[in-house]
This record gives structure tokens, sequence and C-alpha cells, in this order.
């Protein structure tokens, strides 16, 4: 009988964080997101890149809840929160892990700003599917909330996974993620090497064969660059510019988001 109540107690939260942000009026066009190919340049410590825009765009947030479950290289939740949490520090944030939550609806709907590091795209798709943590961050996103994401952070964003680099080191119940942008994602894009021997596929050919079977846009997001989302408004941050794909179009380069 208790087991009953939980489980009945659990798909209230999860309509309350669904269903709140539209009887509050926060609508869709409110989203505030970045997506950056990646948490670390060469050279530089992690997220460093990033401080400085990170530090208005956290304007207003104490804390930063990260979720920690891509865990590049098999890192651990704990220790991966404590790279994100020295990091956010030295912009006076400080970081909890979703993990940490006997509840991660709770935690998600305590949320001030989201933040979700790279790692295993797959690995990350799975644990949102199984803690049923999906829809309640896509609306919290909605909502308002302002979303940080590196490299598989940033590749949920978008309506599917399918342009991902990963190894599928798991099995996802589904492909779907976020649709909180209109587009897929190709983070660490990697233009071809004329003068390289390899023989094996490129970014370029991969991109291809997904628009064989699919029409979602993907936009080649080098290092260094991210996406800046304001409510429809969408900037192009970083040196130079991505390689945008589109199904039946030759790729191109672009400053501007076309779509």
């Amino acid at each position: 009988m208790q087991v009953g109540f939980i489980k009945k107690l659990r798909t209230f939260k999860l309509l309350l964080i669904c269903i709140l942000p539209i009887r509050t009026q926060r609508v869709e066009h409110m989203k505030k997101i970045i997506l950056a190919s990646t948490s670390t340049l060469f050279g530089q410590g992690y997220l460093e890149y990033l401080l400085e825009e990170l530090q208005s765009f956290f304007k207003g947030c104490s804390t930063i809840t990260f979720i920690p479950y891509a865990r590049p290289g098999g890192i651990s939740h704990d220790a991966y929160t404590a790279l994100a949490a020295t990091a956010f520090s030295k912009i006076n944030k400080k970081v909890v892990g979703l993990h940490s939550f006997t509840d991660p609806l709770e935690g998600l709907a305590q949320a001030e700003g989201i933040f979700t590091g790279g790692g295993n795209t797959f690995l990350l798709v799975q644990q949102l599917h199984q803690l049923q943590l999906i829809n309640p961050l896509k609306a919290k996103i909605a909502s308002g909330t302002p979303y940080l994401g590196t490299s598989a952070g940033s590749n949920i964003a978008g309506p599917s996974m399918k342009t991902t680099n990963d190894m599928p080191i798991v099995y996802p119940p589904s492909f779907d993620t976020l649709g909180v942008v209109n587009f897929n994602l190709n983070p660490h894009y990697m233009d071809p090497d004329p003068n390289s021997q390899h023989k094996g596929e490129t970014r370029e050919t991969r991109i291809r064969e997904f628009h064989i079977f699919n029409t979602t846009p993907v936009i080649g997001l080098r290092e260094g660059n991210y996406i800046l989302v304001n409510g429809d408004h969408k900037i192009l941050k970083g040196e130079g510019t991505a390689r945008i794909f589109e199904a039946g179009k030759k790729p191109y380069e672009s400053k501007n988001i076309p779509f």
C-alpha cells in the first residue's frame, strides 16, 4: 500500500513540474539556452572560455543544478559534480548534483538554473528516460529556467540524439530528446582533411546519411563555438562559422542560425 502511495505521489509531482510553467504563464518564448560544442578548450580549464558569458546568463541564480548522468570517461556523479562546482565557484555560483536528491523530480523542480555536462549521450538519454525526467526537463526549460548544455548536454536539446558522435554503450528506450530547439547538433564538428589518408567516414558523410531518413536540420558546431537562445532568437557565438546541413541541400557555412 505504501509503494502505491509513493508511485501516486511521484506521478503528481511529475504533473506539477510539467503543468505549473503553463499555469504561471512562463511560456515558450522565454527560453534561455546555451548550447556549447565542448566544455574545455585546449590549454584551458573546465568551462573557462564560457565563464564570462555564464556570469550574465545565470544572473539571479545562486545555485546551478548539475545533471551529471553522461559521466565522461566513467567518472562518478560526485566527482563530475565537483568538477562543475570548481568552475562555477569562479563566478560565485554554487552547484548541486541532481543525483544527490532522493527524488530527482524534486531536485529539478527546485532548480534555479540547469547545466547538463558532456560525456556519453546514450547513457545520458537512457538515464533521463529511466528517471522520467525528459518531459519535466523540457517543461522547465520552456518555462524560462536558464539551461546550459555542453557536448552531450547540447545534443539532447534537439528533437533527437541521432547526430551524436558517441558509442552506444547502453540502449535508451528512445532516441527522442528534449526538442527545445528545432535542430539537431553535431558537437566537436571536424572538417574533412583533404590531405588525410584515412578512408573512414567523415562527419559530413554521417550527417548526409542521417538526412536520407530524417529531415531535421543539423548544425556542425566546432570547438569554441556555442549557440545562445533567447526566446525564438538564436545567435552563434565564438569565432568563425558553423556548418549547416539541411535535407536535400548542399552543406554551407553560416554565422547565423537560419532556422
